[in-house]
Formats: C-alpha cells, structure tokens, sequence
C-alpha cells in the first residue's frame, strides 16, 4: 500500500514542531493526513500553524478536524459567549500571535475559511478520527459535539465503537510524551507545548515522528 494514513495530534501554536514534522513526512499528493484539531492557542505562533495548514491543503489530502480550542475562539469571535475561559486556556497567546489590536475581527480571510472548514470527526475503512472522544453505542454522525471535542480520557475511557473500527484521537494530553495505544483507541497528544512532542503517526505501518516544540527529533 503506498498510500499513508497519518494522523497528527495537537499542535497548539508550535509553527516550529510541525514544519520539522511535515519536512520528515514529506506527505504526498496520495497520502491522507489528518490533523487532530487544537491548532490554536498556548504556544508561540497559532497564526503561522493555520498559514501552514492551508498551505498543507495543496500538498496532500487534509483532513482537518474541529478542536474544543477552535471551538472556544470562534464562540468568542461571534459574540457568543465571554471571553475569560478561552483567555485562561492560551487564548492571549493566540491573539499575540495575530497581532491583536482591539477588534474581534483579527482573523484572515483565508483563516476564516479554514476554520469553517473543520469538521467534527473523519472515517476511514480501519479508522475514525475525532479530537476527544467519542460515545460507544451512538454513530458518529448521531455524537454529541462536547462528546466529540471536549470529552477528557482521564474521566472516561470509551469502550470500542460500534463501527468496530479503532478511533484515533487528541485533547487528552499524555504528559510524559507518550502515544496511549488501547488497541481500541489511541491518543497522540503528548504534550508538545508544554515540553513533550508534537506526534504523527502512520496507522497502516505503525511508524511514529515525534518533535519537541524546538524543533528537536525524539
């Protein structure tokens, strides 16, 4: 098989980690790559990670998924809700990094469509994606959308999905760096922004890259 399956876990802001990633993947035009969702927020340059992104878009299939920090940003965005717990949770440090001056409308055009873009989970015929977890018994296009992007491994780790496929998943963070692997369920983020790896995996041989947010090779 010469086509790769690769997942990539929360990126966070680490422009650096996931251009040295992306350097060694070399994803082609037959590859699908998806990327887990937490683009945004708590490291140094959230702006440059989406620039890389859409760029991302024209090199290989992307399948970009929705995160609980997109999600907090946008509710912010519209109004919708206030702004103090997406200010705790990195948000300062994303509108750092896009120059904040004042107005809610910070975003670039080509940003807003990207985030527009995302969506909640993704299947493929071994696998399904999505950014936290997932409820065992109810289809995927039937989940709860906090289920999907806000529920934490650390309460409770689901059961096999009824799909009988392995989900691969983020938003849990694995603090000493390293993939949790349930057989049923993996979880690839280890914690890159806060001195673990920015991890890939390739679910059909199994290989791994992991780079701290320097830049540096596990």
């Amino acid at each position: 098989m010469s086509e790769r399956l690769i997942a990539i876990g929360d990126i966070h802001g680490c422009k650096t980690a996931l251009d040295r990633l992306l350097d060694s993947i070399q994803p082609t035009a037959e590859d699908t790559l998806v990327t887990l969702g937490d683009y945004v927020d708590r490291g140094p340059d959230s702006r440059g990670v989406i620039d890389r992104l859409i760029q991302l878009g024209g090199e290989t299939r992307h399948v970009a998924l929705m995160g609980n920090h997109e999600e907090m940003m946008l509710e912010v965005m519209k109004h919708q809700t206030p702004h103090d717990m997406w200010l705790r949770h990195g948000g300062v440090d994303t509108l750092d990094s896009y120059e904040f001056a004042g107005s809610l409308d910070f975003l670039p055009e080509s940003h807003l469509e990207f985030f527009s873009s995302l969506v909640d989970f993704h299947e493929e015929p071994g696998h399904f994606f999505t950014h936290a977890a997932y409820a065992p018994k109810i289809p995927l296009d039937e989940q709860a959308a906090d289920m999907l992007r806000w529920h934490s491994l650390n309460d409770l780790v689901p059961t096999p999905h009824l799909n009988g496929k392995v989900a691969v998943v983020g938003h849990t963070a694995s603090k000493n760096g390293e993939i949790k692997n349930l057989g049923h369920l993996i979880c690839v983020d280890t914690y890159c922004y806060g001195g673990g790896w920015l991890t890939a995996i390739e679910l059909h041989s199994g290989q791994i890259w992991q780079v701290s947010k320097d830049g540096e090779f596990r």
